[in-house]
């Protein structure tokens, strides 16, 4: 026989990656329906019993449930482990009565407490009748067929179709993302779930307390009652995972595709998801590297009313989500979480090199680290991080705080947002001022939402001064300046959003900064320096240019700016126009 090729017409390419793009989504979407289904587990040892059975159920109910089949005991459990593991339903268990390894009903026993709310079917002999009898009173089972069931259009149909009609009516879609076992008192746990919330991917927290939980750890042989475990949809499970793991898991991008850039910026908060945006959309190769999550500080933000243009308000992890998505949108490549940890200047050439070893090469970069709150310098605290006591983070644990007294250090706008979070869910939130008021770092609406607001007590003039509690947070001690009362108060919770540290140490001898660490740019960088990094070129550093020519700094990493979302934006933008600049002048 002879085969001929005959020429296919080929559509243009925009619409040749359309019809691929549309048909990868189609069979996504399928996957994920077939993933969906119920299951109907079928058990016995006889094979071609069990492969008749398989081939009625698949013929009345393929198209609605998956059908899985077992011909050991043994098997059989192995499979609805690993189903639990992977949060998949399973509707109906039909079982064989006489096994050589265990009889059905003594499977059932095992199998009912793996899915407790499962409808239960037992195959049984005319001989065994009373043993399925006894077994419907003993193990609960819902219905005896006895072998054969031929034809099933009248013999197994109808009596299933009840069965799984009754299941459907009280069946409960379970949750299909990221399940994280552990204690809410686990600093790992804790660090877990802020880093899957800040890059908005949903996860369900189950307490290790819970027996659900101490099953879920049965099954994948983990016995310890203080492991941090990360359960994916696939089944499949990380222990005390690091941020990189969860992330390469997850599909985030952790490694560069490219070796240079015309742009790259080191920061994701409001002004360097700013820069980033503008940055692409005006045509130069852009790389934003991000630590932690997108968003930066104002990520974690419960609301954000003060910004223009969302008169209701949002919250930093919405805005960050947007910006993101437009980023994105432009073609901005996102690399989180990972950390720049220094950087080399050759000729016109930028190096920054990534924790991992890697060196990437850009014409121009921009430095958007932002600040993180300051740590209490109070003996004990370094151990209950994460377990009681946090810094920032009061979205991620307010769940927690149900019906709980917890106390909020600080008296910025940070600190306000999340008093009122918190009071949503809190029997009382204490704010902790040092001042003698909150009208000279907060905004006037914040006060008077606080004001407004019956479970918030504001405490002036007063500073934490003790922690005490050995494994988890139990009581902290504050004192009065104007009174000299000290008075300790039982708590499990302490959100501290004092101060602002910048990150910038890993600049050290290369970039200008002043004596708390914030980057100096434009003029700054030539007055006032006890070791100034010598300019040599004719011009002036721009208004948000560094002492390294081609480095640029914004946000609230930078010396003397405002710290304000808006301000942080509009500064990512302005970087962009001086990145123009100083590449036309390469």
């Amino acid at each position: 026989m002879e085969y001929s090729l005959t020429p296919i017409s080929r559509p243009p390419l925009s619409g040749f990656l359309k019809t691929i793009t549309f048909a990868l989504a189609a069979l996504s979407s399928k996957l994920k329906e077939l993933m969906a289904k119920p299951v109907i587990l079928t058990l016995d040892d006889d094979l071609e019993v069990l492969q008749s059975l398989e081939y009625d159920l698949r013929h009345e109910y393929g198209d609605r449930f998956r059908i899985v089949r077992a011909n050991s005991p043994k098997m059989a459990l192995e499979v609805l482990k690993k189903l639990k593991l992977r949060n998949e339903p399973a509707a109906l268990f039909l079982v064989d009565q006489r096994m050589p390894q265990m009889t059905g009903v003594e499977f059932l026993e095992q199998a009912i407490q793996i899915f407790p709310e499962t409808k239960r079917v037992l195959l049984t002999a005319y001989a065994d009748t009373n043993a399925a009898i006894h077994a419907i009173n003993k193990t609960k089972i819902d219905y005896y067929l006895l072998k054969p069931w031929n034809p099933p259009q009248e013999l197994l149909y109808p009596i299933l179709n009840d069965l799984l009609e009754t299941w459907h009516a009280s069946f409960r879609q379970a949750f299909e993302g990221i399940r994280v076992i552990g204690s809410r008192w686990s600093p790992k746990s804790h660090q877990i779930k802020d880093f899957l919330a800040r890059n908005h991917i949903p996860y369900q927290w189950l307490n290790i307390e819970l027996d659900e939980a101490q099953r879920l750890l049965t099954y994948i042989d983990i016995d310890t009652k203080h492991s941090s475990v990360v359960l994916f949809p696939d089944g499949l499970h990380l222990v005390e995972p690091t941020n990189i793991q969860i992330a390469e898991k997850v599909g985030l991008k952790t490694h560069a595709q490219m070796p240079f850039y015309d742009l790259i910026i080191v920061g994701a908060g409001p002004a360097g998801l700013a820069a980033a945006v503008y940055g692409a959309s005006e045509g130069l190769r852009t790389l934003l590297i991000e630590r932690e999550a997108p968003g930066g500080q104002a990520g974690t933000s419960s609301r954000i009313e003060n910004y223009l243009g969302f008169p209701v308000g949002l919250s930093g992890r919405d805005l960050a989500k947007r910006a993101v998505a437009q980023a994105q949108k432009f073609g901005v490549e996102i690399l989180s979480p990972q950390e720049v940890v220094s950087i080399r200047v050759k000729c016109q050439f930028r190096f920054v090199t990534l924790k991992d070893g890697t060196e990437i090469c850009c014409h121009s970069l921009i430095i958007s680290t932002g600040v993180s709150y300051r740590k209490l310098e109070l003996p004990g605290c370094e151990s209950l991080i994460g377990a009681g006591l946090y810094y920032g983070a009061a979205m991620t644990e307010a769940m927690t705080c149900q019906g709980e007294d917890v106390f909020i250090v600080g008296a910025g706008n940070s600190a306000g947002q999340a008093a009122m979070y918190l009071s949503k869910y809190a029997r009382s939130v204490s704010l902790i001022v040092r001042g003698d008021s909150l009208k000279k770092s907060m905004s006037q609406y914040l006060i008077a939402q606080i004001e407004e607001t019956n479970n918030i007590q504001v405490k002036l003039l007063t500073q934490v001064v003790e922690v005490s509690g050995k494994d988890k947070l139990e009581a902290i001690t504050l004192s009065n300046s104007a009174s000299g009362e000290v008075e300790t108060f039982p708590t499990n919770s302490l959100f501290s959003f004092i101060g602002a540290r910048p990150h910038t140490d890993w600049l050290q001898g290369i970039v200008e900064r002043d004596e708390y660490g914030f980057i100096l740019t434009g003029l700054n960088t030539m007055r006032n320096q006890k070791h100034p990094k010598e300019w040599t070129l004719d011009r002036s550093p721009f208004f948000l240019e560094t002492n390294v020519s081609g480095i640029f700094a914004i946000g609230d990493v930078r010396c003397q700016s405002v710290k304000r979302v808006a301000s942080g934006v509009g500064e990512g933008a302005i970087a962009v126009q001086l990145v123009h600049q100083y590449l036309a002048s390469l």
